[in-house]
């Protein structure tokens, strides 16, 4: 029996194929972060880590599909088609229904999000007047909006959150609309 087709050997394949999963995922979601206006503006976010095990899952199943004549333990492939399924509608409901997404989670995971509407709306060839004016205010809104959730993160870190309207009267947003021309 050759090694490829010895157990030890088949074991090894599955680990390659699990670690290059892996590694993928990994190289996945740090690639969401390239088109972030601002290294500061990248923060962890729940939503684009349930995105990248859902494309991770999706991988897994196209790939080992394609690749059955290198992976021939049925048992196994059935476990990892089974695995890889579940985990991504897991993450599918994780997405859609946001159930973990806490208030300091949604502004982090909001913050890159924002700064994708910055780096498009500062760098497009736009050219029609009426469309630049809206791109304008685009960038100023989200600058603006950025800052607050920046403000709004420190200040739940440091005081907690404000569960109701006269605590949070008595730790108002400051106006950063200033800041943002």
């Amino acid at each position: 029996m050759s090694h490829e087709h010895s157990s030890d050997g088949n074991l090894k394949t599955y680990l390659r194929f699990a670690i290059m999963i892996a590694v993928s995922m990994v190289v996945m979601y740090i690639s969401m972060y390239l088109n972030t206006y601002a290294v500061e503006h990248i923060h962890w976010s729940e939503t684009r880590f349930y995105m990248t095990l859902i494309m991770g899952c999706t991988m897994t199943v196209v790939m080992l599909l394609f690749m059955l004549g290198m992976y021939r333990n049925k048992t196994l492939n059935i476990g990892i088609l089974a695995g890889a399924t579940i985990v991504f509608l897991l993450a599918v409901w994780l997405v859609r229904s946001q159930a973990l997404v806490d208030d300091e989670a949604y502004m982090r995971g909001m913050i890159p999000h924002h700064s994708i509407a910055i780096l498009t709306s500062e760098r497009a060839g736009i050219e029609d007047v009426r469309v630049r004016e809206l791109a304008d205010g685009i960038i100023d809104a989200q600058v603006r909006e950025i800052a607050e959730m920046e403000w709004l993160i420190n200040d739940i870190e440091e005081n907690g959150v404000a569960t109701d309207q006269a605590e949070a009267e008595a730790r108002a947003v400051p106006d950063f609309s200033l800041e943002s021309n």
